[in-house]
């Protein structure tokens, strides 16, 4: 049963919308707790996440922002907000459609089911999932996780595309420059110590299922995969 997560801090509007979904055979979970989004977010693993804009603690930009660096999954704003900017922000923020209120819940239903067949149903892309590899480290971008020796660990988008790409080129280096610009549109706008952090966040999770210096940092050049395991191919 496809699951549809609701993050609606209206309770009698969460709970029209609970109601509702149910009655086509969808599965429901609703938010509680608006600070903890994502927790809820992980251990409910939803198909479509139907997102307000205005929250508790975080708005529906902020949400759906950290939901996008963990996954792919459909997110449908439902917002009081008609503002031009305010869908512009939110498609810009990953979301894939915005809908405003008041609404028909028929309209809605509508748009949920077209949601669902663009992503799962007979207009998903028929395509096999992708693995990237390299002397026994598998790392699979679509499911953002890494995996050697049945260890495995998740990792961000950004660490995902840093790691993709120091496969590809191993075992040349990587240049600070290619990196940002896979990173990021506009270097410009990119602090200094950013790749830094994501390089070191990707290193310890590298270590954390047993590769030890695993990303050389070569000086004045760029970064290289240290091949420092041992099953390969």
């Amino acid at each position: 049963m496809q699951r549809i997560m609701i993050c609606e801090d209206d309770p009698k509007l969460s709970a029209i919308l609970k109601s509702n979904i149910e009655k086509y055979g969808y599965d429901t979970g609703v938010v509680q707790e608006f600070d903890r989004v994502v927790e809820f977010f992980q251990s409910y693993d939803p198909h479509l996440v139907l997102m307000d804009v205005n929250l508790p603690k975080y708005d529906g930009f902020y949400w759906c922002r950290q939901i996008r660096a963990l996954s792919k999954c459909q997110i449908l704003f439902i917002s009081a907000r008609s503002g031009e900017m305010d869908q512009v922000m939110a498609l810009e923020y990953g979301a894939d459609d915005y809908i405003t209120k008041p609404f028909h819940l028929e309209v809605l239903m509508a748009k949920i089911r077209s949601q669902m067949r663009r992503a799962y149903g007979e207009y998903a892309p028929n395509t096999e999932e992708r693995i990237v590899k390299l002397f026994g480290l598998f790392l699979y971008p679509e499911r953002l996780e890494m995996e050697l020796n049945g260890n495995n660990n998740q990792l961000t988008k950004k660490e995902a595309v840093l790691l993709e790409i120091l496969i590809q080129q191993s075992p040349r280096v990587v240049s600070r420059e290619a990196l940002l610009e896979k990173l990021w549109d506009d270097q410009a706008f990119v602090d200094e110590n950013t790749l830094n952090v994501n390089i070191t966040r990707l290193r310890k999770k590298l270590q954390e299922i047993g590769i030890d210096n695993g990303i050389e940092t070569v000086r004045g050049a760029g970064y290289r995969l240290q091949i420092a395991w041992d099953n390969r191919d």
